[in-house]
């Protein structure tokens, strides 16, 4: 029973990245498309602020579907979801919402949240890049022993 439950998620994770690497692709074309259009509007060569951050926030929107397709990656290659990649996503999330929101429109409580949010999410980054080069000097003192 354990070998079919495997097997039905290693094709599910495999579909899902299918799927991931298809919008993925389609968006990268959506955002050359956006991009050119942008600079083919008068006055040309020129692209307005309020464009520019629509693109960077398209942008990192993308690339939160890179980081992802890299998650589901590493899953299906050793059936672990490594932490620094969903703080990676969680972060490239919450900065990409940081670029696009219009500040005035948001209440003080609001910003507080985003900035302890992002604040957490450095720590927790920051510890866990720590932890793993703890892990990798005790395995380099090992290997010298």
């Amino acid at each position: 029973m354990e070998t079919l439950i495997t097997k039905v998620q290693t094709l599910v994770v495999s579909v899902l990245m299918i799927l991931l690497a298809l919008v993925v692709v389609l968006s990268t074309v959506h955002l050359g498309v956006l991009i050119a259009q942008e600079i083919w509007k008068p006055p040309r060569f020129l692209i307005v602020v309020s464009s520019l951050l629509e693109i960077f926030g398209y942008f990192l929107l993308v690339l939160i579907g890179v980081e992802l397709l890299d998650t589901l990656k590493g899953y299906l290659n050793r059936n672990v979801l490594h932490a620094r990649v969903v703080l990676e996503v969680g972060l490239i999330a919450v900065v990409r919402k940081v670029i696009t929101m219009e500040p005035t429109t948001i209440s003080a409580p609001i910003l507080f949240g985003i900035a302890a949010l992002i604040l957490g999410l450095g720590v927790a980054f920051y510890l866990e890049s720590r932890a793993r080069g703890s892990d990798a000097d005790g395995a380099a003192k090992q290997n010298h022993s």
